[in-house]
């Protein structure tokens, strides 16, 4: 069976500095048509810094969206299209904790809400941890902190980190390093 849907027109809504929200008309599988808002977004990485201790480097950050203060893994979007996963993840880690790793594991894919969004997160494990300086952006307010694997991956299922890449990543982390 054909899933797939073929946009017939565009019609770009809002053009931001992050997103850019779209409105298309698609020809359905069936052959009607429908409507499908949905947000582009350039890309983004995140990273599982893995300490030799088994602390895992979180931070907690303000998210204006929910208006909360959430415990997330280092992650930021691609500085362009086509960036290089692998960069973007050593260039995050660094500037959000200053921490530079010996071994970078790609983790794969997340994608966070693919009905409206087409944010792509590469995922990745870091190992063999050295530290430096950070580097945070001027709009960039965070703390970090560690935290035992064990316990993150126990905070996960307890609810009590709510953010999707950051439970995704701290349970694909524990899975590999068992």
């Amino acid at each position: 069976m054909n899933l797939t849907e073929k946009m017939t027109s565009s019609q770009l809504i809002f053009d931001g500095h992050v997103v850019h929200l779209y409105k298309d008309t698609v020809q359905l599988p069936d052959g009607n048509t429908g409507i499908r808002e949905y947000v582009k977004h350039v890309g983004a990485v995140c990273v599982v810094p893995v300490t030799d201790e088994g602390e895992i480097l979180l931070e907690r950050q303000y998210r204006y969206a929910v208006d909360r203060i959430l415990t997330e893994i280092p992650a930021g979007k691609l500085d362009y299209p086509g960036e290089d996963w692998t960069e973007a993840a050593l260039r995050e880690l660094r500037e959000e904790t200053g921490a530079v790793p010996r071994e970078l594991i790609d983790l794969g894919d997340y994608y966070g809400s693919p009905a409206i969004m087409g944010e792509r997160i590469r995922m990745f494990l870091a190992r063999g941890l050295t530290f430096t300086d950070n580097d945070l952006d001027d709009d960039e307010f965070l703390e970090v902190f560690r935290m035992p694997l064990s316990d993150a991956v126990e905070a996960v299922l307890k609810g009590e980190i709510p953010d999707g890449k950051t439970q995704c990543g701290i349970l694909r982390a524990a899975a590999m390093l068992k």
